[in-house]
This record gives C-alpha cells, sequence and structure tokens, in this order.
C-alpha cells in the first residue's frame, strides 16, 4: 500500500472529483486556514479546474466560512456543519485561552468575556461583513479596547460562543459577520453522533489514515476518538502498515494516482492532517517543512514527497540537487487560479 499515493487521490490533489467549493470543503470535514490568502489556494488547487473566483462567490455568499474550531486555529468550514462542530471544541478551546494566558500572566473573568460578546454583537447588527480593524474601532467607540493580543482573544471567544464567523472575503484582512444572519439555524447532533460524523469525514478525505491521526486533527480525547471510529467500522477497512493500523474508508478511492508536482500552501492538510509525517517528508528536511513552535511552511510536492520549498514571489528551493523536478506545470496551475479572479 502507497499510502503517499492514497492520500493525494482521497485529499483531492490528484485527479480531484469535485467542481464545487462547498461540496469540496464538506467532504474534507475541515480544512486548516492559519494563513488568510494560502488557504484561498488550498480549496483552489483541490477542485478539477482551479477557481479563485469560485472561492470567493462560496466565501462571499456564506457557504463556506473561517473560524477558530478544533486545536483552537483557523479552519475553513461549510457553513451547515459549523453548528454541530463547535460544541465538540468549544470546551477545549476554552481551556486553551486559558492556558495562553496564564502563560503571559493575564486572566479574563467570564463576565469581561459576557460584556465583550453583547459590545461584539451589537457593532455588527444590520452588517453583512466588516474587516477587523472597522470592527475593533467600532468597539473602541463602545469602550472595548485593549491591545492587540487581547482583541484577538475577545473575538476568538464570541467566535467559540457561535456569535461571529467570517463575513466576505477582503484581500487583506480577516472579515466577520453574525452567525445567526450569515448561517440559518439548523437542529443539532447529539455529541455521539457529530463526533461518529466527523470521524467519517476525517476517513473519507484523509485515508489512509490511523487513529493517532483522528485525535491529533479534532484535538478530543483518545477515548472518544475510539469511539467515533467503532461507531462507523463497517465503513473501514483495516490495513497493518510497521505494526501500524491504519484505516481506508470504503468511499475513498485506491486507483487513479498519477506522478504529478504540486504546490502545497503554509499549513495544508496534507502534512498538518496528520500526526506522524514521516510517509511524506524525510525527518532531515523536517525544519524545511514546519518549525517545532508549529509554523507551517509552503512546499513543493513531487509523486507525494515533500522536496523543496516555493513562495510566490521568490525563487524555489529544493532539499537536494536530485530533488528538482520540473514545477512548470504546478506554476501555471497556480498561476491560472490567481489570473481567474481577474
Amino acid at each position: 500500500m502507497n499510502i503517499s499515493h492514497i492520500r493525494l487521490l482521497n485529499q483531492q490533489l490528484i485527479n480531484s472529483q469535485f467542481t464545487d467549493v462547498h461540496e469540496l470543503v464538506s467532504w474534507m470535514g475541515m480544512l486548516q486556514a492559519q494563513e488568510y490568502k494560502m488557504m484561498r489556494w488550498a480549496v483552489g488547487m483541490r477542485l478539477r479546474e482551479p477557481s479563485m473566483r469560485a472561492f470567493r462567490e462560496a466565501y462571499d455568499a456564506g457557504r463556506i466560512v473561517r473560524t477558530h474550531l478544533f486545536r483552537c486555529t483557523w479552519q475553513l468550514v461549510a457553513s451547515e456543519d459549523l453548528g454541530w462542530m463547535l460544541p465538540l471544541c468549544a470546551e477545549k478551546n476554552r481551556a486553551a485561552i486559558r492556558g495562553y494566558l496564564s502563560y503571559y500572566g493575564r486572566s479574563i473573568s467570564e463576565q469581561a468575556y459576557e460584556r465583550a460578546n453583547g459590545l461584539i454583537y451589537e457593532a455588527l447588527v444590520g452588517e453583512t461583513s466588516m474587516c477587523k480593524d472597522a470592527l475593533l474601532a467600532r468597539l473602541a467607540e463602545r469602550g472595548l479596547a485593549d491591545d492587540v493580543h487581547t482583541m484577538s482573544i475577545y473575538l476568538r471567544r464570541a467566535e467559540l460562543e457561535g456569535i461571529i464567523c467570517s463575513g466576505k472575503l477582503d484581500n487583506r484582512q480577516n472579515t466577520y459577520a453574525l452567525v445567526e444572519a450569515r448561517i440559518p439555524r439548523r437542529g443539532e447532533l447529539l455529541r455521539e453522533e457529530a463526533v461518529a460524523l466527523l470521524a467519517r469525514r476525517y476517513f473519507q478525505s484523509h485515508s489512509p489514515a490511523t487513529l493517532d491521526d483522528f485525535v491529533w486533527w479534532t484535538n478530543l480525547g483518545v477515548g472518544e476518538c475510539r469511539n467515533a471510529v467503532e461507531a462507523i467500522r463497517d465503513e473501514l477497512v483495516a490495513e497493518s502498515v510497521a505494526g501500524m493500523t491504519y484505516f481506508i474508508h470504503r468511499d475513498c478511492r485506491l486507483r487513479g494516482y498519477r506522478r504529478q508536482t504540486i504546490l502545497l500552501p503554509s499549513y495544508d492538510e496534507y502534512l498538518i492532517g496528520y500526526k506522524s509525517r514521516h510517509h511524506v517528508l524525510d525527518d532531515a528536511f523536517r525544519h524545511r517543512a514546519y518549525s517545532r513552535n508549529g509554523l507551517f511552511y509552503p512546499v513543493i510536492l513531487h509523486d507525494g514527497q515533500v522536496v523543496g520549498n516555493w513562495h510566490p514571489k521568490k525563487e524555489f528551493s529544493f532539499f537536494r540537487e536530485e530533488m528538482q523536478p520540473d514545477v512548470a506545470d504546478a506554476l501555471r496551475r497556480y498561476r491560472l487560479f490567481l489570473d481567474s479572479d481577474e
């Protein structure tokens, strides 16, 4: 079993099955969206025909949204999934925020959060979308002003409470809108049902993957994740590789791979979606792909392996001389994606 080749197929990086942005994001469950500009390419490159215009239209219409979810980091999700995903990760994310503040000798009371949530709500009522700078200015007028990090914490907590999410796409900075104005209310799922659905989405789009990978991706408890895997066990095939059990969802593709060079954005699911990346990255070059404190860099893939770094405005660099595939087609594909928005 060639793990990297099968992952490329199911992550829609090779021979994509999708032409619609919303359907793709829903299939993936969530896509890491830490870097505001690169997240667009993370979606675009997974479409049969990469289109920045299609991404913008789906984002502006609220069919996909960007907010803080699992691991308390930015993700893109289908709008109808936000309601059942938030309760799964909200408490752990609140704890992560408390830990962050404690590390810097700070704390924020629940009363302060409640006040901030009310002011954030008032500032956005009647607005379809507002840039972060404009929102912070409006909050300052209402008496909520602090250093940039503390204000970001207030906004993050408002996201975790399901008050705000992304607004329309701005070329420069984050935008915000009220969830109630952007996303129709839907029925909630029982927690067990929601985690099982999350497991189904993960193994559909990330197979082959291990239980440890799923735990890492969600930051949920091991026991809860194990129960979710068992709940969909009849949908999974287990394969043993080097003493590890990998699960492959029955809806996954195993055939159709073709060798290709891909320009992978920073924080992409192909790397960040797994606890272990040894199948696709030589440990000697790990520091070129991501740092110990969690920074992920744009990398070049060839035949499923990370072979170098790239930047939209800089020369490409390769880890070894023999790791220099032809990047012309990959670069052309990226430029066509950008040009589609003009």
